[in-house]
């Protein structure tokens, strides 16, 4: 019997951090990697460039919670290509209001709930600490069920041992219930529900939705491990895993388009808009959903099932937007220190109405009422990314609709609109406007434009109940396979788990396909 022929080549479509950890994990095994990337800038959404001078200014995601809790920036050693996170401590702060004192979120539950009863009472401080006990046992299980395949198995096994003493009904019950039933069954105050009902709604549903409350529950693994800031920016996590592909014999081109992916034998025929015409045997696409399926047409694929499937992916109406900018100092809180607000998220709303109405105007395709801001001033923490004597802010805003109700050009409305997010900062930290030095602003368009995030969801599509876990981004592809097409794999935020800053379908993906390679080569092996 003659021995296995070493596995083909892999082309990763994408350069997003999910696709780059796929890559890294299949190059670590021997695999001959290439990665495609469009854009000239690497990381997708996960990168970080020079917008103003002196100031390295993240394109995408700024704060990243989830990756820190999937294991995955250690079995890479990360580290070792210079990752370094700060841990953001606080991690999320909501201001005072009308002389109320401030809400600071602490990694120390301790100190957390110091300041809800400061702030909102004892009431609401004790029931905090038995939120966190109970959320946090289950939050625990929700990031093992994201940390792998969204299989019906592998799900119930993360979730397998909670207390489900009733049969489950009461555990299954309180998963699938809005983020607003969860709060309003904990807490009183409507500031300290409103600060995390803001805080789960950066995963793109509103917490009036059904199945929101595990979004809510997360709040309570800020205090195991909180937020991290990468230093130098969000894109030192793409570079370290550029870096780490690089060292283990991978490739990566940039500023290449691919233009199709056909079919070829038992393995690929990848076009890329520079004329190559690449040959794999494996294919992780990193692209959005909708874009992975677009290239399968342009190489010949079954048109059928690519229309019957694209019509039910659901993209939804846009998310938001953000305003990057520079100032001459960092915002000021009434009654807080710099130390209290500035190292986390600022949750910049009072009450849920706000939030629902922001949503509801989005969904009929007009502006919020009032923006709703999530302020980040990451320079506090990491003087890299700012010149000396200036600061640096991101404020991203839901929610704003892709498309206007209008018909009017999202270019007649992105200044009016940045001047409402930048005043919404204002009405909490008074004197903020005045420090603004420079600004950049991404519309929903220009966050398509950029980066490729269609109609504008930094999640690829929407987080709702229907579209999360074995039914990602739809039940035929949840399995991060394409039917009719061997060798393809999906990752990225279209796929399980979603959104947000995670890599956990990358290293699904480059699993999927070292295991069906290794299948394939045994089977091979038994036939001769």
């Amino acid at each position: 019997m003659s021995a296995p022929q070493p596995a083909g080549p892999v082309l990763v479509l994408g350069s997003g951090h999910n696709a780059l950890v796929a890559a890294c994990y299949l190059a670590r095994e021997g695999r001959a990697v290439e990665v495609l990337e469009r854009d000239e800038v690497l990381g997708g959404a996960v990168s970080t460039v020079e917008r103003f001078p002196g100031h390295l200014v993240d394109r995408g995601s700024s704060a990243h919670i989830m990756v820190r809790h999937t294991g995955i920036v250690e079995e890479l050693e990360l580290h070792r290509f210079g990752l370094r996170y700060i841990d953001c401590d606080p991690w999320a702060f909501a201001p005072g209001i009308d002389g109320a004192p401030p809400i600071v979120f602490h990694r120390s539950l301790e100190r957390t709930c110091a300041s809800i009863a400061a702030a909102c009472g004892p009431h609401d401080a004790i029931a905090y600490r038995r939120f966190v006990d109970v959320w946090g046992a289950r939050s625990d299980r929700v990031m093992r069920a994201f940390s792998g395949r969204s299989t019906p198995g592998r799900l119930l096994r993360s979730f397998w041992g909670l207390d489900a003493t009733d049969g489950g009904s009461a555990l299954s019950r309180e998963f699938l219930q809005s983020g607003d039933a969860l709060l309003d069954g904990y807490f009183r105050d409507e500031r300290l529900k409103a600060a995390l009902a803001w805080f789960g709604a950066q995963s793109g549903p509103p917490m009036s939705e059904p199945g929101t409350a595990p979004m809510v529950g997360f709040a309570a693994l800020m205090h195991k491990l909180p937020p991290g800031r990468a230093v130098g920016g969000s894109g030192a996590l793409s570079q370290a895993l550029a870096a780490r592909l690089r060292s283990d014999g991978g490739t990566v081109t940039a500023g290449d388009a691919v233009t199709a992916l056909e079919r070829d034998g038992d393995g690929w025929l990848v076009r890329t808009a520079s004329g190559r015409n690449l040959r794999a045997a494996t294919v992780i696409a990193g692209t959005h959903i909708l874009t992975t399926l677009e290239l399968l047409r342009a190489g010949g694929f079954d048109p059928e099932p690519l229309a019957d499937w694209e019509r039910r992916i659901r993209v939804g109406p846009g998310i938001g937007m953000v305003v990057r900018v520079a100032t001459s100092a960092l915002p000021h809180y009434p009654g807080a220190t710099a130390a209290e607000s500035t190292h986390g998220l600022q949750l910049l709303v009072s009450d849920r109405r706000q939030l629902r109405r922001a949503h509801g105007a989005a969904l009929a395709g007009d502006l919020p009422p009032r923006p709703v801001v999530l302020a980040m001033s990451f320079s506090a923490l990491d003087p890299s990314i700012a010149p000396a004597g200036e600061h640096q802010l991101s404020l991203w805003a839901q929610w704003h609709p892709y498309e206007l109700a209008d018909g009017s050009d999202w270019a007649a409305h992105a200044d009016r609109e940045a001047d409402r997010i930048i005043a919404e900062v204002e009405s909490y930290a008074p004197g903020f406007a005045a420090t603004v030095l420079r600004r950049h602003v991404q519309t929903p368009v220009d966050l398509e434009r950029e980066m490729g995030l269609r109609g504008g969801n930094v999640m690829h599509v929407e987080m709702s109940l229907d579209q999360m876990m074995m039914w990602r981004p739809i039940p035929e592809l949840s399995d991060q396979r394409v039917p009719g097409a061997p060798g393809l794999y999906l990752t990225g935020a279209s796929t399980h788990p979603g959104g947000g800053v995670s890599g956990a379908s990358g290293r699904s993906a480059a699993r999927l396909a070292l295991q069906d390679t290794r299948r394939s080569r045994f089977s091979l092996s038994r036939k001769r």
